[in-house]
C-alpha cells in the first residue's frame, strides 16, 4: 500500500504547516536580527562587537542544544520535545524584546538558543510519518530549504522593522510567528517515542557539550585574528579533546549512552560529519563573509552599503535556495542523496573560482557566482548533508546523527570565519586596493570544499531511503 493511502493528504498537510511553522519561528531568531545589530547597538549604549557577541552566544547555544535534545526526543517524545524549546524560545524572545540593558539582551538570546535543534527533530517528526522516499524527500526538501532563509524575506522584513519601529519591534514580530508555531504543533503535529523507556544519557551529555563548547570559543577566539588570544585558542583545542576522551569513556561503560562508539566508528557517522565540517568550513564564510565584505570594501571592492549588499547577495543567494530545496529533496530518493550531494558541492566548487578569478573584479559576476552558490549549496548541498543525517541514524537510535551533524554544521561555519578571513586581511589589509586577499581565501575555501567531496566518497548509500527507479 502506497505512503499517500496510509496517510491521508489533509492530516500530512496539516502536519506539514505545523513542521514549517516551527521552522520559520526558529530560523527567525537566526537570520531577522541582521538588518538590527547597529540600531540594538546604538538603542543599547554598547558598540557592534558586543552586539554581535549576542549573536553568537545564541548561535553557540543552539549548537550545543542540539547535540542531545534531539536524542531526548526520542525519549521524552518529539513533538513534546519541540513544544517546549518553542515556549522557551518564546521566553527568550520577549526578554529580549524588554531588554533594558545588554545583558538583559544576552539572556534573552541565550535562553532563545535553546530552541537550536528544531529542524532536526521536525524532520525526524516528518519521517515517522511519511515512509514513501519520493515523498519524504520532496516534503524534507522544502523545510531544510527553509532553515537557509526564508526566501531572503526574514531578513528584509527585520530591515523595514527595525528603521520604521525600532529593533524591539523584530522580537515582538518574533514571538508573534513563535505563539502560532506552537498553536500549530499543539493541534496538528502527532507524537513519536522511539526510544520511549529509554534513559537519557546525562553523564554522557556533560562531557560532549563541553567539548563542543570549548572547541567553538576557541574557534571564536581565533575568528578575531589579530586581536584574538592564541592561548585561550590553544587551551580550548586541549580541552576540547580532554573532555572528548571523557565523553568517550563514559559512552563505553554506560548501558544506554546517549551515542553508542560503535556508531562513531561507522562511516556512516564519521564520513558524514566530516563532509559537513569540511563543506560548512570551505563555503559558509565565502557567502556570509567574503562576498559580503567585498561587496561593502570601497578600495578593494564596490564601496556598496549594507542594505544594498543584502539585497544584491544575500536575498538572492536564500531565494534560490529556498526554491531549488524541495526540488533536490524530490530528486534525492532516485538519483541518490549522495550523487545529488556531489553535483551540489561541485557546482559550489566551480561557483566559488568563478568568484575567486573574475567575480573580484566584476560586480554583476559576483552577483551571478553568488546566485549560483545558492543554487548549488544552500539549495543542494545543504538539504542533502542534514537529509543524510536522518535517513543514515540507525534505527535503535535515531537522534544521535541528526544531533552531531547539527554540531557539525556549527562547528564548520564557526572555523570558517576563523580560517577565511585571515587570509583576506592578509592579502588585502585595511585600505589595499588588491583583492589578491579575497581570492586566496577563496581558493583556500575551494580546497576545503574540495577535500569534502573526496570524503563524501566514504559515505555509506542510505538504501533504504532511496528508490531504484
Amino acid at each position: 500500500m502506497s505512503d499517500l493511502a496510509q496517510k491521508p493528504a489533509v492530516r500530512i498537510g496539516a502536519l506539514m504547516t505545523a513542521l514549517l511553522a516551527a521552522c520559520v519561528a526558529f530560523q527567525l531568531n537566526a537570520s531577522m536580527l541582521s538588518p538590527a545589530l547597529v540600531t540594538m547597538a546604538k538603542e543599547l549604549n554598547t558598540d557592534d562587537a558586543t552586539i554581535g557577541l549576542s549573536q553568537t552566544m545564541f548561535f553557540t547555544m543552539a549548537a550545543l542544544f542540539s547535540l542531545f535534545l534531539p536524542r531526548l526526543s526520542d525519549i521524552a517524545g518529539r513533538k513534546r520535545v519541540l513544544t517546549w524549546m518553542l515556549v522557551i524560545m518564546l521566553v527568550g524572545t520577549v526578554v529580549a524584546a524588554l531588554a533594558v540593558n545588554v545583558e538583559m539582551l544576552f539572556v534573552g538570546r541565550i535562553i532563545q538558543g535553546v530552541s537550536g535543534p528544531v529542524v532536526p527533530i521536525t524532520l525526524l517528526m516528518l519521517r515517522a510519518e511519511i515512509t514513501d522516499p519520493r515523498r519524504y524527500g520532496a516534503m524534507m526538501g522544502l523545510i531544510t530549504a527553509v532553515n537557509g532563509g526564508i526566501a531572503g524575506i526574514d531578513a528584509l522584513a527585520g530591515g523595514w522593522l527595525v528603521a520604521n519601529h525600532g529593533f524591539r519591534s523584530v522580537f515582538w514580530s518574533m514571538a508573534v510567528v513563535a505563539v502560532i508555531a506552537i498553536a500549530f504543533v499543539i493541534l496538528w503535529a502527532r507524537e513519536s517515542r522511539p526510544s520511549a523507556g529509554t534513559k537519557m544519557d546525562w553523564w554522557g551529555v556533560l562531557p560532549l557539550v563541553a567539548s563542543i563548547a570549548l572547541l567553538l570559543t576557541a574557534f571564536n577566539e581565533a575568528g578575531k585574528q589579530s586581536a584574538a588570544n592564541w592561548y585561550l585558542v590553544a587551551g580550548g583545542i586541549i580541552l576540547s579533546a580532554i573532555a572528548f576522551w571523557i565523553f568517550w569513556t563514559v559512552e563505553n561503560r554506560t548501558k544506554e549512552p546517549l551515542v553508542p562508539t560503535k556508531y562513531l566508528r561507522q562511516r556512516s557517522t564519521w564520513a558524514l560529519l566530516l563532509t559537513t565540517l569540511l563543506t560548512m568550513t570551505g563555503i559558509f564564510a565565502v557567502v556570509n563573509g567574503l562576498v559580503t565584505s567585498l561587496a561593502q570594501n570601497s578600495t578593494a571592492g564596490f564601496g556598496m552599503e549594507a542594505d544594498l549588499t543584502s539585497l544584491l547577495f544575500l536575498t538572492p543567494y536564500a531565494l534560490v535556495g529556498w526554491l531549488v530545496g524541495p526540488f533536490a529533496g524530490r530528486l534525492a530518493p532516485s538519483f541518490g542523496y549522495l550523487n545529488v550531494l556531489r553535483v551540489g558541492l561541485v557546482g559550489s566548487i566551480v561557483a566559488t573560482l568563478i568568484m575567486a578569478f573574475v567575480g573580484v573584479h566584476s560586480l554583476p559576476v559576483l552577483i551571478a557566482a553568488t546566485v549560483l552558490i545558492g543554487i548549488t549549496y544552500a539549495g543542494i548541498g545543504n538539504i542533502m548533508l542534514n537529509g543524510l543525517g536522518i535517513v543514515l541514524s540507525p534505527a535503535d537510535n535515531p537522534g544521535f546523527l541528526p544531533g552531531l551533524n547539527a554540531g557539525a554544521f556549527n562547528l564548520g561555519a564557526g572555523l570558517s570565519f576563523a580560517i577565511l578571513p585571515v587570509f583576506q586581511v592578509l592579502g588585502t589589509p585595511a585600505g589595499s586596493d588588491s583583492t589578491a586577499g579575497y581570492t586566496t581565501a577563496m581558493l583556500v575555501g575551494v580546497v576545503i570544499t574540495v577535500v569534502a567531496l573526496a570524503i563524501s566518497f566514504l559515505i555509506p548509500k542510505p538504501v533504504d531511503a532511496e528508490v531504484s527507479a
